[in-house]
């Protein structure tokens, strides 16, 4: 494989690939920005430095990368991870905080990376099909208590499984009416898209191929619809929780303060990170 693989696929890059690609760009996109604010959040950290997480490695992707298939960006195992890494080290809201965060980012990256140099890739060979499908169902419940929270409306501070049964039996009594309301018709209406949209639009008179494309939207339909209905009846003013102003701009490039104790600290939740980014991605 070439060092650059753009060097490689742009030599037969057309308007047709930029077509798709474009298409396929707005969707990202459109997804991408709700996605990185709440898995910063999730992490306890701003939401804008998600929207900073995740520019630079959709470029780099792009120079290095070599699979169409593979979706860059954050993700909630590795930001439930990052969580639980970060706030044995510091307190969350405080600079000491964020601070870790990037070097603890600075940390998996480098590991990643001496991993790719390795060729390591033949390593996820060696997982058995059990190990892969445990670790996808056990990310899937993961994924899907911590974002309870969101759907009910209640502080839930745990990290791990335990920690958020707890947070959500205790808080159980505080859900709020309209935030359950958005993420309960959020929820059916997307799992009707995955089965229900495409026939009716065949129906009404679309392609096969218009259907199928409208109904990939569905993701980006609800975030849409979601945010309108908020702004419309200004649900805020009843609960639901907003992300709010987001500051505009890119912060300064600057490299994390090394701290060497810090970062002996961080190094083993550092090397879990990496492996489980290494073996999503292979």
């Amino acid at each position: 494989m070439p060092r650059l693989p753009i060097l490689e696929w742009i030599k037969t890059y057309n308007q047709s690939k930029l077509s798709d690609d474009a298409v396929a760009a707005v969707i990202v996109t459109i997804m991408l920005i709700p996605q990185s604010l709440a898995y910063a959040m999730l992490v306890g950290l701003p939401p804008e430095v998600g929207l900073y997480a995740s520019i630079l490695p959709l470029v780099a992707y792009a120079l290095f990368g070599s699979s169409m298939t593979l979706a860059v960006g954050p993700v909630a195992v590795v930001s439930l991870m990052t969580a639980a890494a970060i706030s044995q080290v510091a307190t969350q809201g405080t600079p000491e905080y964020l601070g870790a965060a990037i070097l603890l980012g600075l940390l998996s990256g480098v590991i990643l990376m001496g991993l790719g140099l390795a060729r390591a890739g033949f390593l996820a060979n060696l997982l058995s099909h059990p190990v892969i499908s445990g670790f996808i169902s056990a990310s899937a419940i993961l994924i899907a208590f911590s974002q309870l929270k969101h759907v009910l409306g209640i502080p839930v501070n745990g990290h791990d499984l335990p920690g958020i049964l707890v947070d959500l039996a205790t808080h159980i009594q505080e859900t709020n009416g309209p935030t359950l309301i958005i993420g309960g018709l959020s929820i059916a209406f997307l799992f009707w898209v995955r089965s229900g949209l495409k026939p009716l639009l065949i129906r009404v008179g679309l392609s096969s191929e218009a259907a199928s494309t409208v109904s990939k939207a569905g993701p980006v339909m609800a975030v849409i619809l979601s945010t309108a209905a908020v702004s419309l009846f200004a649900l805020n003013q009843f609960g639901v929780s907003i992300v709010g102003v987001i500051p505009k701009g890119l912060p300064t490039p600057a490299l994390p303060a090394l701290d060497w104790t810090l970062a002996r600290e961080l190094l083993p939740a550092a090397f879990l990170i990496s492996i489980v980014g290494f073996v999503e991605s292979v």
